[in-house]
């Protein structure tokens, strides 16, 4: 199965949401000698429960829109793809700046 990721490195936490249908995945690590991408792969083969090797990035590694290609069972992994979505927090909202009066 492929997904359409986009990573967002150097994050306080390594967590999944979804914005616009489209999986927004934070990593700590930075986008410094592939730890990014390292740091994505762990967090979807966390979140689907299969193995750090079955991830794997096909498209976009210097970019922060991937592809990233999970192997397995594609029924298996449909129904936890749409668990992940289903129960993936929603994005924070920026900080507001200035008086709100």
């Amino acid at each position: 199965m492929r997904l359409t990721v986009h990573a967002h490195p150097g994050s306080r936490r390594r967590t999944i949401t979804v914005r616009d249908g489209q999986l927004e995945v934070y990593v700590a690590a930075r986008a410094v000698d592939g730890a990014a991408n390292e740091d994505v792969r762990r967090t979807l083969a966390d979140a689907l429960g299969v193995a750090l090797s079955d991830v794997s990035v096909v498209r976009g590694a210097r970019a922060r829109h991937k592809t990233v290609a999970v192997a397995g069972d594609e029924n298996e992994l449909a129904v936890r793809l749409d668990a992940l979505r289903a129960r993936a927090t929603p994005p924070e909202p920026p900080p507001t700046r200035g008086n709100s009066a």
